[in-house]
C-alpha cells in the first residue's frame, strides 16, 4: 500500500492502493447536489472536468438540485449513490427516523449562514442584532439555526419576519436584518443596491455545524466500500485543486449548468471561500480537506440537544462514519 502523497503523483497505476488498482472498468456514480450549479459546488465539478474520478475508476455524473427537485430522496431510494448534504442536522434526523443514510465527508469546516445588516447602523458584532426591530429569516431557518439565536444570544420571536429569498423588504428598511449566505447575497446586495453590508457568519458567532457533506447509502458503504473511498479522496483532491489550482475547465461546466453563474459571481464565491476559511480551516488543517471528529461532531449534536432539536438519546455517532477522511489527503497542493 503506497502513501496517499504517491496517489496524487500523478495517479500512476502502479501507484495506486490496491482497491483502486483493481479497478479495470470505469464505474458509472452520480452525485446529486443540493441546488442548480455554483461555486459552492467547484470541488465536485473540478474533479469531473480535470479527470481525478477518472483516474480513481469512476465515470462520475453530477445531478444538480434545484427548487422543484429532491435529490436527498432519490439517493435514499438509490436513484442516486451519494448526495451533497447541507449540514448535519439531516443526518442526525435520518439516525432518528431509522433512514438507512448517513454522512461520510464534510467538505465545508464552516456553514456559509450569514445574517446581514445595513452599514452605518451601529450593528458591528452578531450580538448588536438583538437590537433591531427586524429580522427576515426563512421558515427553516426559524425551525433550525434561530433556535440558537435565541437560546445563546436572546434574540426574540417578535424580531422575526418572513423571508421568501427576495431582499426588496430589508432593502428597504435600514433597520432591519436578513439571512442569507455568505457567497449569494452579499454579492447581490452589492452588486445591484450599491452597498456593502455588514456580513455576521454565523459559524464564528457558535453555530458550527460542518456543511456540504457527502453522504450516502448504508448499504452502498457496505456492498462497496472502494466506491466511497474513491469518491471521497477525488471529491477531496478536486476541492484542493479548485481553491488553489487551476479551476476554469470546472467554472466552465458550472456556467453550462447554471447560465446565471457569470464569471463574477464565481470569482466573488471563490474569493469568500478562501478569505472565511470555509473549506480548509479548523481541522481540515491538518487532517485534510473533508475532515470530521467525533469531537466536533458530538459538539454540535450537544447543541441540537439543547435547542430541541435532537433527543438526547440518539445514537449520534450513526450519523457519520470518518474513516474516509482525516489522512491528510492533497494537504500539498494547499497553495497561498
Amino acid at each position: 500500500m503506497t502513501s496517499r502523497r504517491s496517489v496524487l503523483a500523478g495517479f500512476a497505476a502502479a501507484a495506486l492502493p490496491a482497491p483502486l488498482v483493481r479497478a479495470q472498468a470505469l464505474q458509472t456514480v452520480s452525485f446529486g447536489t443540493n441546488w442548480v450549479a455554483q461555486a459552492e459546488h467547484g470541488g465536485f465539478y473540478q474533479s469531473v472536468a480535470d479527470g481525478t474520478y477518472r483516474r480513481l475508476g469512476l465515470d462520475v455524473t453530477i445531478v444538480p438540485g434545484g427548487p422543484q427537485t429532491n435529490n436527498r430522496m432519490l439517493m435514499t431510494v438509490g436513484r442516486l449513490d451519494f448526495f451533497m448534504g447541507g449540514n448535519l442536522i439531516q443526518a442526525f434526523a435520518a439516525v432518528e427516523q431509522n433512514v438507512p443514510t448517513l454522512a461520510v465527508a464534510a467538505l465545508f469546516q464552516k456553514d456559509p449562514q450569514v445574517m446581514l445588516a445595513h452599514p452605518g447602523q451601529g450593528i458591528e458584532t452578531f450580538r448588536d442584532l438583538t437590537g433591531l426591530p427586524t429580522l427576515f429569516i426563512s421558515q427553516t431557518g426559524i425551525a433550525t439555526f434561530f433556535r440558537w439565536m435565541k437560546a445563546e444570544y436572546g434574540f426574540r420571536d417578535e424580531q422575526v419576519k418572513p423571508y421568501t429569498f427576495n431582499a426588496q423588504p430589508f432593502l428597504a428598511d435600514r433597520r432591519s436584518a436578513m439571512q442569507g449566505y455568505l457567497t449569494s447575497e452579499p454579492y447581490a446586495i452589492e452588486t445591484t443596491a450599491g452597498f456593502r453590508p455588514q456580513v455576521f457568519l454565523l459559524a464564528d458567532a457558535g453555530f458550527d455545524p460542518y456543511s456540504t457533506t457527502i453522504e450516502t447509502r448504508r448499504a452502498l458503504l457496505d456492498e462497496q466500500p472502494s466506491v466511497v473511498q474513491r469518491f471521497v479522496e477525488g471529491s477531496i483532491i478536486g476541492w484542493y485543486n479548485y481553491l488553489y489550482g487551476d479551476n476554469e475547465a470546472a467554472n466552465a461546466m458550472i456556467r453550462r449548468a447554471n447560465p446565471d453563474m457569470g464569471p463574477d459571481k464565481l470569482a466573488y464565491a471563490l474569493g469568500r471561500m478562501k478569505a472565511l476559511g470555509i473549506v480548509d480551516s479548523g481541522d481540515a488543517e491538518t487532517k485534510g480537506i473533508g475532515a470530521m471528529t467525533d469531537e466536533r461532531v458530538k459538539r454540535f449534536f450537544d447543541t441540537l440537544v439543547r435547542i430541541g432539536l435532537c433527543r438526547p438519546d440518539t445514537d449520534w455517532r450513526r450519523a457519520f462514519d470518518p474513516r474516509f477522511v482525516n489522512k491528510g489527503l492533497g494537504r500539498e497542493l494547499r497553495r497561498a
